[in-house]
């Protein structure tokens, strides 16, 4: 079986395996719920008896990252997904039942959820695991065949998907495709029934841009500026202990980090205290500890060092909350920045790494005010005990999801839809709503033998008539 498809003409191109895949969907029909669930438990089965192996290429590819933070944030969230999946996929599968007006009674009707077809799946290079498979054990539980495309950034890690994803799966079935930014974007222009994409903002648009021509569905998983309110009544404690948790996991290369903090006047020194207690705590040696992360690679690691020197250069504080970075190993020392103004880059890029920006608000309003004013992020995290204070952020901020009193956990709560809304993506594939996303709800109308629909057939007279001024009361 062929990895790729080089087409000399037209760079990578990948429609030799695309057609293999739209042709075994046409002729085998959507599979069973119990072939869909065997090859859920076969992707399971294989993933963990490949975790060693996964930990040491993601831990190769990213310079060092510990087996732990793979394990915990790329294997278990995978085997939670495919868990759910098996646990619900007969009763989605159903047909829905719906109402029928009175007019058209006795008829009956209903939603079938059938396969799309094929579905491409692009997945990014911070969880390089966990953001390929998640996609395509949803499409699997959809009934569908996927293509995957994986980063180039993280070549061991694509390679040894590929090739348990091939001994797993027939090619027509299941397909890892590889090679750079032309490659994704000749990918992009295959005529798929839905793509889903995991990236930066500016690289969906390109995508969306590609699939644009065939007018390919797209599930956009993007990023932006996920912010933390930390109300005036939170446990400053515990919010810094939940924040640093996000923003250092990874070595904050995670799209759903919390990007800034925005916390009272009155609890600033606190909190910065806190977090700095709490950054030392979970990595003891700082930026040389075994349980922190490389940043993926040298262009990475000088774009956040820019944004720092940037910042004070612009009058920012920077406080390391550890021993200095290592520029050989990648290591980038954890840092809080101060005094942030909007014309400062950090404040108006992702920071995609540990340097959490903090800011001060007198009145939550106005905080609300300077988050309105962004553009829309993935994700929202509000601190805080009062129960109208929560209400106002639900009701008057707009992100794609919101965990309350914690950071990161949404994205694996099985039964919630994940994504985001404006510049940080479109859909959702987790929960029901993934299922849903890759599947085509055909609505269904069946007609009875006696109807009272054949009223309004023609020719018309006054019970047609009638019949009309009726329902239209």
């Amino acid at each position: 079986m062929t990895a790729h498809v080089w087409v000399k003409d037209d760079g990578f191109l990948f429609t030799g395996i695309f057609s293999k895949q739209r042709a075994a969907f046409l002729n085998d029909g959507p599979p069973s719920a119990a072939a869909r669930r065997a090859d859920l438990a076969k992707l399971k089965q294989a993933l963990l008896a490949r975790q060693t192996a996964i930990e040491a290429a993601v831990s190769k590819d990213f310079g060092y990252r510990a087996p732990y933070e793979t394990r915990i944030m790329e294997i278990n969230p995978i085997v939670q997904t495919i868990n759910y999946l098996r646990r619900n996929l007969t009763k989605w599968m159903r047909p829905e039942r719906r109402r029928v007006a009175l007019h058209f009674r006795p008829g009956r009707t209903k939603v079938v959820y059938q396969p799309l077809g094929v579905i491409g799946i692009i997945s990014p290079w911070n969880y390089p695991v966990s953001l390929a498979l998640i996609p395509l054990a949803t499409a699997i539980a959809a009934g569908n065949r996927a293509m995957l495309k994986p980063s180039e950034m993280t070549p061991a890690t694509s390679e040894l998907l590929r090739s348990m994803l091939r001994e797993l799966f027939p090619e027509d079935q299941v397909a890892v495709v590889t090679g750079g930014p032309e490659a994704g974007a000749a990918f992009a222009r295959l005529p798929f029934d839905h793509l889903i994409f995991t990236g930066s903002t500016s690289v969906g648009r390109s995508v969306m841009k590609e699939a644009a021509g065939n007018l390919v569905p797209l599930t956009l998983e993007l990023g932006g500026k996920s912010p933390a309110l930390i109300g005036p009544d939170a446990d400053i404690e515990a919010a810094a202990t939940s924040i640093a948790f996000g923003k250092l996991a990874n070595a904050g290369q995670t799209c759903i980090a919390p990007d800034y903090a925005f916390v009272h006047e009155k609890d600033a020194a606190a909190f910065v205290a806190a977090f700095d207690a709490t950054a030392r705590k979970f990595y003891p040696r700082g930026a040389a500890d075994r349980n922190y992360t490389s940043i993926i690679n040298a262009k990475h690691y000088n774009r956040l060092q820019k944004l720092i020197d940037d910042a004070r250069h612009k009058g920012a504080k920077i406080i390391e909350v550890s021993d200095a970075g290592n520029s050989d190993s990648r290591k980038f020392a954890p840092a809080i920045v101060l005094n942030v103004t909007d014309d400062m880059a950090i404040m108006q890029e992702e920071v995609f790494g540990p340097a959490l920006p903090v800011m001060t608000y007198r009145n939550l309003d106005d905080a609300i005010g300077y988050v309105n004013r962004k553009p829309h992020p993935l994700a929202l995290y509000y601190f805080g005990k009062n129960s109208e204070d929560q209400q106002k952020i639900l009701m008057r901020t707009t992100s794609g999801n919101v965990t309350i009193n914690d950071t990161l956990m949404h994205y694996v709560q099985d039964d919630l839809p994940f994504g985001g809304v404006g510049l940080s993506g479109m859909g959702a594939y987790h929960g029901h709503e993934g299922f849903k996303s890759l599947s085509h709800a055909k609505g269904v109308f069946q007609q009875s033998r006696w109807n009272f629909a054949r009223i309004l057939h023609p020719p018309f007279n006054k019970t047609t008539d009638m019949v009309i001024r009726y329902f239209q009361r």
